[in-house]
């Protein structure tokens, strides 16, 4: 049975299942589903946890191993399978559906894994799994659904926004949820009264400096260079992780040159349509289209792949001069950029 990650608490309020399928691209809510299942699986008795990660050197009899015990001799087990990014291939598949007949009422099995593809929910493994528990979506809310999400956190912890501080909220942190919950936490903390308007909000973030990655790339779709390296200065002095600021920027770049290739087609506001641009972003997505050409795209897309090997596979080195190059030149119109040959 699938549920949205949201309703998790409720259904584990009712009943704790023998199955959980954690899948999605979020990383906030995939954490906290698995920290929820955790938690309420605990205090029913499963006090062992073990947890592998499917890959080429996994064995497999280590898993099934664990779900030979029995309470009656030991603790009840916790199996957590965390799936590889590239999916499940047919050997993993062949597994997956035997270690379904095997599942008890001691044994609770968490499997985690990233968005599924329609083929994966078809698949007999899945279908095999997903009969005995719950599946549980992690989707990033599109924006749409953002507002929403916004709303129901601030809910959850007190706090009571207006409208206006709910949309700003959800522009200011789109894409990166674990920012927002730490941005809630801050206010909540900071109003006890909970009440949230757009002068607090512009007035908390301004007394704190409080900047994100988001704040980071709406300077590098402006053009603003000087504060684009201010903000990205800070963040480097406060540990925000090299990945999260290239995944950011990734995504505008990809954005801008589909945004570039589709306006020798269409009028920039039927593609501003097209991609559900918000009202308050189009100023600053008109300033980078006007700025940066498709073969300065290329060359920070060049930049974006250098500095994400470096981070991912050259731990001696700092990726953070490439991603401040990358900074300054995003903020350069194109005809004033030097060549890098």
């Amino acid at each position: 049975m699938r549920i949205f990650a949201d309703r998790l608490p409720e259904q584990l309020a009712k009943q704790l299942s023998n199955v959980y399928l954690i899948f999605g691209n979020e990383p906030l809510l995939l954490q906290e589903s698995r920290e929820a299942i955790q938690k309420t699986a605990k205090e029913q008795g499963f006090e062992e946890r073990h947890r592998f990660v499917i890959d080429n050197s996994l064995d497999w009899n280590q898993v099934y191993d664990c779900t030979q015990a029995l309470s009656l001799f030991s603790s009840r087990q916790i199996i957590e399978l965390e799936l590889p990014e590239s999916g499940v291939n047919a050997a993993i598949a062949k597994e997956l559906l035997a270690i379904s007949e095997h599942i008890h009422s001691d044994i609770l099995l968490i499997l985690i894994g990233t968005k599924l593809t329609k083929a994966q929910e078809n698949a007999k493994w899945f279908k095999a799994l997903s009969n005995q528990g719950h599946w549980v979506s992690c989707l990033t809310p599109d924006i749409s659904r953002l507002p929403q999400f916004v709303q129901a956190r601030c809910r959850q912890i007190g706090l009571s926004p207006d409208p206006e501080a709910i949309q700003m909220l959800a522009q200011w942190h789109e894409g990166n949820l674990f920012a927002l919950t730490q941005s809630l936490e801050k206010l909540a903390l900071q109003y006890p009264d909970g009440k949230l308007t757009l002068v607090r909000l512009e007035e908390s973030l301004s007394r704190h400096n409080h900047f994100t990655p988001f704040h980071w790339s709406d300077a590098l779709l402006a053009g603003k260079g000087n504060r684009a390296q201010r903000i990205l200065r800070q963040l480097e002095a406060e540990g925000v992780e090299p990945v999260i600021l290239l995944r950011s920027v990734q995504r505008e770049l990809s954005l801008l040159l589909q945004m570039q290739q589709q306006m020798k087609q269409m009028p920039i506001g039927q593609i501003f349509e097209k991609h559900r641009i918000w009202q308050s972003k189009k100023p600053l997505y008109n300033a980078a289209l006007t700025r940066v050409s498709i073969s300065q795209l290329h060359s920070l897309f060049a930049l974006l792949t250098q500095a994400e090997l470096m981070t991912k596979t050259q731990y001696e080195q700092s990726p953070w001069p490439l991603i401040h190059q990358l900074s300054v030149e995003f903020c350069i119109p194109s005809a004033s950029i030097p060549s890098h040959a």
